[in-house]
């Protein structure tokens, strides 16, 4: 057992050198919304903080993304169950504008496609990657892979960011 305990003190110790404080956190997840650049498929730039009091979901994306498109029937039934409230759902690529449009013509999803400018930037480094602002522009979940996001466990996640409730 002796061999153990160094190995959860290494971990122990790593991962405190990993946190921030949570100002720095605060900061970074409010800069984040800022930061990110997307356009709408003609082109116009959309300024996310006209979101403001909205709880803003984006879904990173890409048109050869099987698990990006298996997913997307999950969130179009999450969106219904949304519909009422102040959501806005929107689906970056950093793929060419025709790309994207063969995509929205070939399948029924009634999404806001847009585009994303700084996908490196951003360091998203796999698809699908989904990021969660609540209505003050704070970044309050992000997660990168396939998601059911119909499951009642995960309706419940953005009720909570939905209704502020912690």
């Amino acid at each position: 057992m002796k061999p153990i305990t160094p190995i959860i003190s290494l971990i122990f110790v790593l991962l405190l050198g990993c946190t921030k404080s949570n100002q720095s956190d605060s900061q970074n997840q409010k800069d984040l919304i800022s930061s990110i650049r997307l356009t709408e498929l003609r082109g116009e730039p959309l300024d996310l903080t006209e979101y403001k009091g909205k709880t803003v979901f984006i879904n990173f994306w890409a048109t050869w993304c099987k698990p990006c498109i298996q997913e997307m029937p999950t969130i179009v039934t999450m969106m219904e169950k949304f519909k009422s409230e102040d959501v806005i759902f929107l689906f970056a690529s950093n793929e060419d504008q025709d790309q994207i449009e063969k995509f929205q013509n070939k399948h029924s999803y009634n999404f806001h496609y847009v585009q994303v400018e700084n996908l490196e930037e951003l360091n998203i480094q796999a698809l699908p990657t989904t990021y969660i602002f609540n209505k003050e522009g704070k970044l309050e979940f992000s997660e990168a892979g396939l998601r059911a996001w119909d499951s009642a466990e995960n309706i419940e996640l953005i009720s909570k960011i939905v209704y502020h409730e912690n």
